[in-house]
């Protein structure tokens, strides 16, 4: 069985209001994931200042999550960009230093 993994105990800020968060994060992490949603929160009700509470932490969530999905699209648009680049340097390169040439063929050193 293996040792369960230790918790932290942290105070953060959100909404104005104090919450006691137990994770298994550092609490500089979980202080700092509290500070980004709180900084998102308020920009939320600061740009649309009649919404109620929840419904600005629900907005805010929304945002977030927006930000996560943006961010994983991001990463599959680099990723095939990098393909693709891999495959035009691979193109510019003679056919014994592409990989499929003779064993131990290496480019030249600079």
């Amino acid at each position: 069985m293996t040792a369960p993994t230790p918790r932290h105990s942290v105070k953060i800020q959100l909404g104005g209001t104090e919450f006691t968060v137990s994770s298994e994060h550092s609490p500089e992490y979980t202080r700092e994931v509290a500070a980004y949603f709180d900084g998102v929160l308020a920009r939320i009700r600061g740009s649309v200042p009649s919404v109620d509470a929840h419904k600005a932490a629900l907005l805010a969530g929304l945002a977030i999550t927006d930000e996560l999905f943006q961010g994983r699209m991001g990463d599959g648009e680099h990723a095939k960009r990098l393909a693709a680049l891999n495959d035009r340097l691979t193109r510019l390169l003679p056919p014994v230093r592409r990989g499929g040439g003779s064993k131990g063929a290496s480019l030249p050193a600079d």
